[in-house]
């Protein structure tokens, strides 16, 4: 009987999108194997960038609320035929499908998350490399019996068969979901005017709020240009980015947007730190920027409040730092 995998990843879209290398990976190395990738509708059109033994099943979690809803999805999910799950989330929901499932004598794995010695690099503020989650979800596949070979340092990009045009433009993708990870507004909006008097200069975000501030930008310069709601989807977003010269990005989930279009990603860390395990693919320390304080990283998802109130690890850097980073980092590029 042919092998079906599950591999099923709910949110953030960081994390999701940390997914995409590892199930590229799998997919070359095992032709044969059926995959089908369970997650939330918006990363559909990514998902469907991957080789063609990998499917998508769209999933919508306000349709699947309660036990009752899991059970329905459980069901679903039943009819595709799996004889495998590898669980990537590893949360109550996700448990309790991998559980139901298990008894149908489906093979599964899981994630470990080791939040334990993740803990311990927050308090001890020994800033060692943590386990990545790309590393993460190819044990849980190794545990399934597929040894997945990344290679951390090698440029991936989803679109390798394209050819499209380099534009003189740079993408700035101002927002996180946690205030300990944006850059203060006031400052990238001067950011954005100083680069934008000698490039092309793209916005992204999404929702009312972050469309509202850059809408705003975009009226106050010239050649600046907010994408939110002009594209149709994730991948045309993709491959705009794989147009342009550079991404100036935060700890989120655009910075692993930017990375699978194979571009150089300029990333500004506050409460969280580069090696805490969710450096974008491809990316390195050189284009990371970051304040060395001793109270640095608090937090690996960012999502405490600032101990001080001052959140001097993202005030204390300044915007010429970050402009020098972007115009060295294009600059080494074309080099």
């Amino acid at each position: 009987m042919k092998q079906h995998l599950l591999i099923v990843r709910f949110s953030a879209l960081g994390d999701i999108l940390m997914a995409v290398p590892v199930i590229d990976a799998l997919a070359r190395q095992y032709p044969e194997l059926q995959i089908t990738v369970v997650s939330r509708p918006f990363v559909g059109s990514i998902i469907q960038l991957l080789p063609n033994n990998v499917s998508f099943y769209s999933v919508d979690l306000k349709n699947y609320r309660g036990t009752r809803g899991l059970n329905q999805l459980c069901k679903e999910l039943s009819k595709l035929n799996p004889t495998m799950l590898a669980d990537f989330h590893n949360v109550l929901r996700t448990i309790y499908i991998r559980s139901k499932l298990r008894l149908k004598k489906i093979k599964t794995s899981h994630i470990h998350k080791d939040r334990k010695v993740r803990r311990r690099f927050i308090t001890s503020k020994v800033k060692v490399q943590q386990k990545t989650s790309f590393e993460l979800y190819a044990q849980c596949l190794k545990e399934l019996g597929f040894d997945v070979e990344i290679d951390w340092h090698q440029r991936f990009s989803l679109l390798k068969t394209e050819t499209r045009e380099k534009l003189d433009a740079i993408g700035v993708a101002p927002f996180a979901a946690h205030k300990g990870k944006i850059f203060p507004l006031e400052k990238m909006e001067e950011v954005v005017a100083n680069l934008s008097e000698h490039h092309k200069v793209f916005l992204f975000g999404a929702g009312n709020y972050e469309k509202q501030i850059l809408d705003l930008w975009e009226s106050k310069y010239s050649n600046v240009e907010s994408v939110v709601d002009k594209l149709p989807n994730m991948a045309e977003e993709l491959r705009l980015i794989s147009q342009l010269q550079a991404m100036l990005t935060m700890d989120s989930g655009n910075m692993h947007l930017a990375s699978l279009a194979g571009i150089p990603v300029i990333s500004i860390w506050g409460a969280t730190h580069p090696l805490g395990g969710f450096l974008a693919w491809g990316q390195s320390l050189q284009t990371v920027v970051q304040c060395d304080l001793p109270c640095r990283p608090c937090s690996i998802y960012g999502n405490k409040t600032c101990r001080y109130g001052d959140w001097h690890c993202l005030n204390d850097i300044t915007n010429n730092t970050v402009i020098k980073k972007i115009e060295e980092t294009i600059l080494q590029n074309k080099n």
